[in-house]
């Protein structure tokens, strides 16, 4: 199977996004070595598992047997995750959805589920009688 030149609106770009934006993370890392202060912190471990983890997601599409071909990245994931001591990844449905629905449509954002809530009324100053 041979993949298109263009692709559908928004992919090429964020596909070049994800990319570079992995790249300034190894550039990061780079200079900190495994062992050095200042590397990575449990958040910063779990955004990045969770950004391969939804690449590979997407990547899935690419091919009707990438979710096959892509199974052992999950499960080092999984792995990985379980070493770091880190919440394991939403499982998935048959069909390849989340179990558990997510509250917002970004799977990065599940866990910061923001509630916005209108201003307060604009109230007159307290007139005071002398």
């Amino acid at each position: 199977m041979e993949l298109p030149t263009i692709a559908a609106p928004g992919v090429g770009e964020q596909a070049d996004a994800v990319a570079d934006a992995a790249c300034h993370l190894y550039d990061a890392l780079a200079p900190w070595g495994r062992t050095a202060p200042g590397g990575w912190s449990r958040g910063a471990a779990e955004d990045a598992a969770e950004a391969i983890e939804t690449a590979a997601h997407a990547l899935a599409y690419a091919h009707p047997r990438a979710e096959v071909i892509l199974g052992p990245v999950h499960t080092a994931l999984a792995d990985l995750r379980r070493q770091l001591g880190l919440a394991p990844a939403e499982p998935l449905s048959a069909e390849g959805l989340p179990v558990t629905p997510r509250t917002v449509g970004n799977p990065r954002r599940t866990r910061w589920v923001r509630v916005l809530t209108p201003p307060a009324p604009r109230q007159e100053p307290a007139r005071t009688t002398s």
